[in-house]
């Protein structure tokens, strides 16, 4: 999972930053709001947070472009401002969800996972595809009902691949998905974890097959 954090407290980005490394998300820092649409259109990102209060652009002004825009991936406001009204106006901006500081960070992991989830339109907490079966909520993957060991970046590339099935995933939006700007994932690091994942799925029936030039692809015989 890959997440576009827009915030000008110093402090209280590099506290969520490390927060987030340690829940295996990656995570790329803006300060302003303005180099928000550049950084959209070059990364695939899984969901924004957004403080309101921001130098230059401010974050009501950000999400109400985004979605003029038909930007509708999961934007979620982290923001001091905590009366009714703000809660309100952020929300019919466009805003998903809207959390006051001070906050918990396992609370704002469990909103950040349930946005996503929504986003990806999984109706379910389960990802199956034959015998292979991915547990979102629990992170964690089965085979004939047995337990998968996976690494944390191989189960993000097996879900990526699992939720576009059968439709290719570009490598580049892996790598893309799975890095961030101070630590970026190359593609040779993208072709360890699929021959990993080749070799743990060999008995499931399901193929990862690579696309010359695009990406790859998970299938079933």
């Amino acid at each position: 999972m890959r997440l576009l954090l827009i915030e000008d407290d110093l402090p209280i980005a590099n506290a969520l930053q490390e927060g987030f490394s340690h829940a295996g998300i990656s995570v790329d820092h803006l300060i302003r709001a303005d180099a928000a649409e550049s950084a959209l259109k070059l990364t695939a990102y899984d969901l924004v947070i957004v403080d309101l209060e921001l130098p230059g652009m401010n974050g009501l002004e950000l999400i109400r472009r985004l979605r003029r825009k038909q930007i509708l991936l999961p934007i979620l406001v982290l923001t001091a401002r905590d009366a009714i009204e703000d809660r309100v106006k952020g929300l019919d901006t466009g805003a998903d969800d809207y959390l006051v500081k001070p906050f918990l960070l396992p609370e704002l992991l469990a909103r950040i996972r349930a946005l996503v989830r929504r986003s990806q339109a999984a109706s379910s907490s389960d990802l199956a595809f034959g015998s292979l079966h991915l547990y979102l909520n629990l992170r964690t993957a089965s085979l004939d009902d047995v337990p998968l060991e996976l690494t944390g970046r191989e189960w993000d590339v097996l879900q990526h691949l699992m939720l576009a099935a059968p439709r290719v995933v570009p490598k580049q939006k892996l790598a893309e998905s799975l890095g961030n700007w101070d630590s970026e994932i190359s593609p040779n690091a993208i072709e360890i974890y699929i021959s990993r994942l080749r070799n743990k799925l060999s008995e499931s029936g399901a193929t990862i097959r690579t696309v010359r030039g695009i990406g790859y692809r998970l299938e079933l015989p």
